[in-house]
């Protein structure tokens, strides 16, 4: 990883951290084209009551109608879910930087089958920091990931 994916990648943790003060599930993407930041967002699911606001989709959707999803690279905090996966399909991002692989995963093969380069950096730092708030939030992660209450 160079310098120029952790400075994306480090844009995606603020997001995180930004959504867990909100009272949301800490999970935040940053989108660049050509060393050039497009967009950003963070989970938002529990602040707005939507549960397609993740992190990844609340970044796509704030990139409007870029456009070249084919020249970008997306920068999550948590390896994406299905959700997140098929919208990084659908628009043809072909590649995805994950800090944490650990605490959620199972989309990275899923995502490599269709094309897309999936580089997982699993800092040590993201994954303690997710882990301990999944640890005291299992009721919002579970809502986020589909799991029945």
């Amino acid at each position: 990883m160079d310098q120029s994916d952790q400075h994306f990648l480090n844009r995606a943790i603020v997001q995180a951290i930004k959504s867990a003060g909100e009272g949301g599930v800490p999970v935040g993407a940053a989108l660049a084209w050509r060393g050039t930041l497009v967009s950003e967002g963070h989970n938002q699911r529990q602040q707005k009551h939507v549960v397609t606001l993740h992190g990844e989709t609340d970044c796509i959707m704030k990139a409007g109608l870029f456009g070249r999803w084919h020249e970008t690279t997306l920068y999550t905090t948590l390896s994406p879910c299905m959700m997140c996966s098929g919208t990084i399909i659908q628009f043809g991002i072909p590649r995805v930087v994950i800090a944490d692989a650990v605490n959620f995963g199972g989309n990275e093969e899923f995502l490599r089958a269709r094309g897309v380069t999936v580089d997982i950096v699993n800092d040590a730092t993201m994954i303690a920091f997710f882990k301990d708030w999944q640890g005291r939030n299992a009721e919002i992660w579970n809502g986020d990931i589909g799991i029945p209450s």
